[in-house]
């Protein structure tokens, strides 16, 4: 594959091209981290304060009950969206579910260790753990060795 660099002197939005032969894997991992860079969400902080968030930040989604919070390394954000929802808006950010009330970045694992029963504890990069059911395992596990 070759890489050629280009400053361009407009003002213009940065603009990636890619040429191809034939459409692989890697190139579709390319666009989707290119695509999850620019994405963001709306948030909301304890005084109500609306945020917009960039999904690379986020290390995961929780919901309790019919609330929804996404945590990024040192803030939490209420998520006026149900997990279903983030978890079709964020498909290509390499944000996946794990479990029924969990959705994780997975560029944001620091490590993963077996739990019981076929499940996995995720341990993300500020700490936090995370449990991946069953359901989930095989789904995580083929993105990480991706990712």
């Amino acid at each position: 594959m070759k890489l050629i660099k280009r400053k361009i002197s407009s003002s213009e939005e940065n603009t990636i091209i890619l040429e191809y032969l034939e459409w692989t894997k890697e190139l579709e991992d390319i666009c989707n981290y290119i695509e999850g860079r620019k994405s963001w969400i709306v948030g909301y902080g304890e005084n109500k304060e609306v945020y917009q968030i960039e999904l690379h930040q986020i290390l995961y989604f929780e919901a309790v009950g019919e609330l929804v919070f996404a945590y990024t390394k040192t803030q939490v954000y209420e998520i006026k969206m149900r997990l279903y929802q983030i978890e079709e808006a964020t498909k290509h950010n390499m944000i996946l579910r794990v479990s029924k009330s969990f959705l994780v970045n997975i560029r944001k694992i620091k490590s993963v260790r077996p739990a019981l029963n076929g499940r996995f504890i995720a341990t993300m990069i500020n700490g936090e753990e995370v449990l991946i059911s069953r359901q989930y395992a095989k789904e995580v596990s083929e993105a990480i060795k991706a990712a």
